[in-house]
């Protein structure tokens, strides 16, 4: 359920974002082309980000359980930390697949 929530909301953070940073890169002088491929690697990268998010929300509390810590205590910092991660190397990844 975490995973579809992730996932829908990153249609929909990807939509909105993807289309204003086209558009912001489009009125930079740019080309359609490269707008375009700019405005799809930032829609992926939310999409993928988001639904890692879900699915780090669900399965860190239950990995920290079943090792034994307290999930209310410690889970935050590794969801936190895994989001940043798969974030940065999602979107750089992506960048250099599609941009260059």
């Amino acid at each position: 359920r975490e995973t579809i929530v992730g996932g829908l909301n990153g249609i929909l953070f990807a939509l909105i974002m993807g289309a204003l940073a086209g558009l912001w890169h489009a009125s930079t002088g740019a080309s359609v082309d490269q707008s375009v491929r700019l405005a799809v690697v930032i829609g992926a990268a939310m999409i993928i980000n988001l639904v890692a998010a879900g699915l780090a929300g669900i399965l860190v509390p239950l990995g920290l359980q079943r090792a034994g810590a307290d999930p209310a205590v410690s889970s935050s910092v590794f969801v936190t930390t895994v989001t940043d991660v798969v974030g940065f190397f999602v979107f750089l990844g992506l960048a250099a697949l599609v941009l260059l």
